[in-house]
């Protein structure tokens, strides 16, 4: 008489201990989640949908373009305010020694969802010029960047920034808009209305960030301010910026920081002879402290949100290093990096100072700035 053959059970995913399941999606990017989700029923109802790449979203309403009044009419539409998170994409170069291509972006649910085999676990890549595509991402280095607002609904070249702060009553918030002509507009939850601004009247804005429960934001008029979200009070940052441009960078939690720009006089607008110089926040003091040393941080300077993280977390070959400032936003098809160090004046006088000053050493070509950030580093 034979015997049967048995064949080993399978693990049962949904039988492991609650602390070990937790211990198992810590060490796991958000991105390995959705794709062990789709390996099977029994794994999908075992590991949740990652918390990161769920958007909140709140309805808004519209305004009018020109009066910059609330639609308030019946079917005068509404905007969808969302939570973003933002990724860094390093897609593996096919060939040893071939560029290494890199994308900067924000996602939501929508573009990460399960799909059929082989699309699975993917993200849509929007490229100006082109059709979009899907990206898989278990053939990526992900690192992830923080999060911003986004408002849909609307055009992206619409407005700059937008931001968004929790009040202390339950479900209630406020939301501070940089329009696009810098025109910074205030919307309340409990009135759910537009206005201008009235605290800061007659000023173009250039960023509107969060900091630690509360709004900063700059001004064209070489103005920083702190914005309390209850009050709506306005309190000036001193000392006053020194240039008209200038970027504010929240390394999350930890440190806001100000990057200050300078514009040489050339008969032709030469980036590379642009300078920079960097202040962190001293909350404590309100005043802005001048720094040389960013330690390993990168600061990133984009069109789609400016934004800090730990060199140590970007891939080896990828072009950046740490202390350096990075700029995807000038109109030109090349990223800027920015190190601390010695630079010659232009004029008569050719005085050396030491300053954040462009440096080459990676060539890095930029191949699209919106609505996505891809980057190709050149071996």
């Amino acid at each position: 008489m034979e015997e049967k053959k048995s064949s080993p059970l399978l693990p049962d995913w949904s039988q492991l201990p609650k602390e070990l399941l937790e211990i198992i999606t810590d060490n796991m990017n958000c991105f390995d989640l959705v794709h062990a989700r789709s390996v099977c029923t029994s794994w999908r109802s075992t590991f949740p949908f990652p918390s990161s790449l769920l958007r909140p979203n709140y309805s808004l309403p519209t305004f009018d373009k020109l009066s910059l009044k609330t639609n308030e009419e019946e079917g005068g539409g509404s905007y969808t305010l969302g939570k973003i998170p933002y990724f860094l994409f390093r897609v593996r170069p096919h060939a040893a020694g071939s560029p290494s291509e890199y994308f900067f972006g924000g996602i939501g649910r929508d573009e990460s969802e399960e799909l059929s085999r082989p699309m699975q676990c993917s993200v849509k890549v929007e490229i100006q010029g082109s059709d979009p595509t899907f990206m898989k991402m278990n053939d990526c280095q992900i690192f992830p960047l923080g999060h911003r607002y986004r408002i849909f609904g609307w055009k992206l070249e619409d407005y700059r920034d937008a931001a968004f702060l929790p009040l202390h009553k339950e479900g209630e918030f406020v939301v501070l808009l940089n329009y696009s002509c810098g025109k910074l507009m205030v919307l309340i939850s409990a009135e759910m209305k537009w206005k201008p601004f009235e605290n800061l009247p007659g000023t173009l804005c250039l960023n509107v960030v969060t900091f630690r429960g509360r709004f900063y934001a700059s001004f064209l008029s070489k103005r920083t301010v702190v914005i309390d979200p209850h009050s709506l009070e306005v309190a000036d940052l001193m000392p006053l910026p020194q240039r008209n441009l200038n970027f504010l960078v929240p390394s999350g939690d930890d440190e806001l920081f100000l990057v200050e720009v300078t514009v040489t006089e050339f008969e032709e607008l030469d980036f590379n002879r642009f300078t920079c110089n960097v202040s962190r926040l001293d909350e404590e003091a309100g005043k802005w402290v001048r720094v040389s040393d960013l330690g390993d941080r990168v600061l990133f300077i984009a069109r789609l949100g400016n934004v800090s993280c730990s060199a140590k977390e970007l891939p080896d070959g990828c072009g950046v290093s740490g202390n350096s400032i990075v700029f995807t936003n000038w109109p030109e098809d090349v990223a800027f990096f920015y190190k601390y160090g010695p630079y010659q004046g232009s004029g008569e006088e050719n005085i050396w100072s030491t300053v954040w000053r462009t440096s080459r050493e990676n060539r890095v070509v930029i191949l699209n700035t919106f609505p996505v950030v891809a980057l190709r580093i050149e071996p």
